[in-house]
């Protein structure tokens, strides 16, 4: 099911606004085990494809104007091109990633080196979470999945790191394992004092769709041909919204409301278990006078 907004509606001007993200080369990309329901390590990874279509995005992004950093890639850590999974960053404060499965437990901690190298303070995580990939910034709030990946208990622990309000989602569809999966934010600034996301209903479970509905009235639905390629793991200044190129009717949900979608290859990620917002780690940079 899905929510366009109606054709005798005129979709508000959108605004872009410049955007600080990390990212991090799929140098030593492959598939070598299985983590997730996307990952075939028996089937074969082209490294070089991953790469063009990685610098694809990237080039997409200079283009947007977006202020790009760079975190090396560490050989033996294939995921690490998810740089959205490293942490989360917010408000000057970095609160770094704790990774439940061991194979990727090492980026933490060189995603918080970077972290301090570039002048952030680093909260370090004692409960399980994978950054970005469970924690949303929706306007004020910090949305929260739980379910697969993060536990519970680093939603009150981020709670704590930014005295901000934390809303626990529970994901239920193993297809959907981080957050970021199932959630886009349309909106990172808020809109009229509204942030708006696109949402993906059969991810959650009931308690977390009422909550949804409520607080996001005139979001966008996803359907589930548009999620079963991570259309929804997209990333989005305002106006522009960088999704998955397949993702054609999102796309043209997207334009209904007034925003640009712009579509990217990354089917070679995909393999991987990831798309174009795990590629991608808002800095949310302090803003200063």
């Amino acid at each position: 099911m899905s929510n366009p907004a109606p054709a005798t509606t005129t979709a508000p001007a959108r605004t872009a606004t410049k955007r600080t993200v990390l990212m991090c080369k799929p140098t030593h990309y492959t598939v070598s085990y299985r983590i997730n329901p996307w990952m075939h390590p028996e089937e074969p990874t082209d490294t070089a494809k991953a790469v063009a279509q990685w610098q694809t995005l990237v080039d997409t992004y200079e283009r947007l104007g977006f202020d790009i950093h760079f975190i090396d890639p560490i050989e033996g850590l294939p995921d690490m091109v998810y740089a959205a999974n490293g942490g989360f960053v917010l408000d000057g404060v970095a609160y770094g990633a704790k990774f439940q499965y061991p194979e990727r437990q090492p980026e933490g901690p060189a995603y918080m080196d970077w972290f301090r190298e570039h002048g952030l303070r680093v909260a370090e995580p004692v409960e399980t979470n994978e950054g970005e990939g469970d924690f949303l910034l929706v306007g004020d709030v910090i949305l929260a999945g739980t379910g697969f990946r993060s536990d519970s208990t680093s939603h009150e622990e981020i709670a704590r790191v930014y005295g901000r309000e934390v809303v626990t989602l529970k994901l239920v569809n193993p297809a959907f394992y981080h957050l970021d999966t199932a959630i886009a934010v349309l909106d990172p600034e808020p809109v009229d004092g509204v942030a708006n996301i696109a949402y993906l209903e059969s991810a959650f479970d009931e308690a977390s769709l009422a909550e949804l509905r409520r607080r996001f009235p005139d979001a966008i639905i996803a359907t589930e041909e548009d999620a079963a390629i991570l259309g929804l793991n997209s990333y989005s200044d305002g106006h522009n919204v960088v999704i998955a190129a397949r993702a054609t009717t999102f796309a043209e949900q997207l334009r209904q409301r007034g925003y640009n979608p712009i579509g990217v290859d990354l089917s070679e990620l995909l393999l991987g278990g990831g798309g174009v917002k795990c590629c991608t780690l808002d800095l949310h940079p302090v803003e200063t006078a």
